[in-house]
């Protein structure tokens, strides 16, 4: 098959804020290169900014970005240092904090709001404005951005990656061609940033491929499930941040909420579920709508209408589980490289920072004609010796500690914190991936195997389909699956062994209700994946006990619309 070949400097796989930051930031170290060559104070020849080129699956950037988000400033300070007066979208700024532990009616707050939450000087920001503000910037640079371009696999040529190959499109469900089939275009590349965010799947093969978590603790997630609310003026409160955690999960879950007033009294609402849990039948979703029955928040959304609904993992294993960040010719940037505080609930300053740092890794590389892994692991080194690897050395026990549950994990923090990130109670623990944990069905409910009861009651709690209509989300209907399982998984695991073990989880932790058991014509139950309802989360690629399910990304354009998510 013959395929269109770009040669690029550099590309950057995914439209995030690492990648934008990474791409800017390059094109200026470039301008500069180019302009001490054409003053004759430098040699070699000059670059062309159009050949830092960013691919976004996306149909435009930001329409795939979800974040809580309350921002930390010093990543986007660094690269812009009048960032507010350029026009950087904030939503508001932070004027108070909350930390609650809730019961099921109740409420307890806490006398003080803990140092890793305290969020004076931070703004509450959409991430799908921020990164669309990116964008532009990093167009008005020179950089080249071509959104609605999923990229399929990394090429790799004698151990060493020189670039990306685009997703193929225009085939059928089975893998055949149509009449408007394209092949995926080649971006042969100096150097490979990947920036897909959290497990991409490019990121997957390579992590596998080049062993590069090698003597590390296996990274662990989270998923977050937000909805976005129109509340009472009367009820909001800007810049107002809360926080909490209890209800509705047991004391053996670790997760939490958030609230945060936003503008135009909007409200951002979510809940973050770890995944590392151990009963087959939780739901991130359903816990989000048990949530939202809390005094609390109903409270607040008296009156209130939803306006979006979205969800995404987030990495959450912390300084353990980073493992190698470059390869020959490549390197990982941002939620890709797992760079996530867990403890402050924030990563799009590390991912910003990081993108930075990978830019100036790839310049050297592209100026020196070298991209060897022994030159950029100067990337390595720069995160670690940076305040991205300060922070997450300094909070670096902390999420071990919850594998003893909540309130361990409550006393471990206290100790990461005057510890100066380490832990005694966390010594030995954050080995097992969070999958490993999840128990069979019947030790999880001995007595009754049945799904917790719930009913939404369509105002304030919701089903997963009546959410998703809030997500924007559309997919081709006629493209092969994006949601990968071998026909013989399907049949040997999905139908029968995970039906008999586990109680088929993946109906229960999916937030989209992708995967549905349906009875066949012998009353058997069979797998059915409703693709096109998918939110590019990727918590059925995490959560799988059997570790079958591979996300890869469908064809350009798919997925969910975040607009102010």
């Amino acid at each position: 098959m013959e395929r269109e070949v770009v040669e690029v400097g550099c590309v950057f796989v995914g439209g995030g804020p690492a990648s934008l930051a990474g791409a800017i930031h390059l094109a200026r170290l470039v301008d500069g290169h180019n302009e001490r060559i054409a003053r004759g104070e430098a040699k070699g020849e000059a670059i062309d900014k159009e050949s830092i080129v960013v691919l976004e699956k996306g149909p435009d950037f930001g329409t795939h970005s979800l974040s809580g988000a309350v921002m930390d400033p010093r990543g986007i300070r660094e690269l812009f240092g009048d960032w507010r007066e350029q026009g950087f979208p904030v939503e508001a700024e932070v004027g108070s904090d909350e930390v609650l532990f809730l019961t099921g009616r109740s409420r307890i707050k806490f006398p003080f709001t803990p140092p890793a939450l305290q969020n004076h000087g931070n703004a509450v920001i959409s991430l799908n404005k921020a990164v669309a503000w990116l964008a532009k910037k990093a167009e008005e640079a020179g950089v080249t951005l071509a959104p609605g371009m999923p990229v399929a696999e990394v090429l790799v040529e004698d151990d060493k990656v020189v670039g990306v190959r685009g997703t193929d499109t225009g085939r059928d469900r089975d893998g055949k061609p149509r009449g408007n089939f394209q092949p995926g275009t080649d971006f042969r590349a100096a150097v490979t940033v990947l920036g897909e965010g959290t497990r991409g799947h490019c990121t997957r093969w390579l992590v596998n491929h080049f062993k590069l978590d090698a003597g590390r603790h296996p990274q662990l997630w989270g998923t977050g499930v937000k909805e976005i609310w129109k509340v009472n003026p009367a009820k909001h409160r800007p810049g107002k941040v809360v926080h909490t955690m209890g209800f509705p999960l047991e004391a053996s879950e670790y997760g939490g909420s958030w609230m945060y007033h936003m503008a135009d009294s909007m409200v951002s609402l979510g809940f973050v579920t770890g995944l590392e849990y151990e009963d087959p039948l939780t739901d991130p979703h359903r816990n989000l709508q048990r949530f939202k029955t809390h005094p609390v928040v109903r409270d607040v959304l008296e009156g209130a209408e939803i306006v979006r609904y979205g969800a995404k993992t987030m990495p959450v294993g912390g300084y353990h589980a980073i493992g190698q960040l470059s390869v020959d010719g490549c390197v990982l940037v941002g939620d890709a490289a797992g760079l996530v505080n867990g403890m402050r609930l924030k990563g799009i300053h590390m991912a910003i920072k990081s993108g930075m740092l990978a830019a100036e890794a790839a310049f050297e590389a592209m100026i020196n004609a070298d991209a060897s892994r022994k030159r950029l692991a100067a990337y390595d080194r720069a995160i670690m010796e940076s305040w991205i690897g300060q922070e997450l050395y300094s909070v670096r026990d902390f999420h071990q500690g919850f594998e003893r549950g909540l309130f361990g994990g409550l006393i471990n923090a206290g100790f990461v914190t005057l510890m100066g990130g380490g832990s005694p109670i966390a010594a030995g623990l954050g080995t097992r991936p969070g999958h490993a944990r999840m128990k069979a069905l019947k030790e999880a409910h001995p007595v009754s195997v049945s799904e917790p009861g719930f009913k939404p009651d369509g105002k304030l709690t919701f089903a997963k389909l009546d959410d998703m209509i809030h997500s924007g989300t559309t997919h081709e209907e006629n493209q092969p699956c994006h949601l990968v399982i071998a026909e013989k998984d399907r049949l040997d695991i999905c139908n029968s062994r995970c039906r008999e073990e586990f109680g088929n989880p993946c109906q229960h932790f999916c937030p989209a209700a992708v995967y549905e058991m349906v009875p066949d014509e012998a009353g058997k139950s069979e797998l059915k994946i409703n693709a096109s309802n998918c939110l590019h989360c990727k918590t059925c690629d995490i959560m799988d006990p059997y570790q079958v399910i591979t996300w890869v990304a469908p064809e350009g354009g798919g997925g969910p619309i975040y607009t102010g998510m």
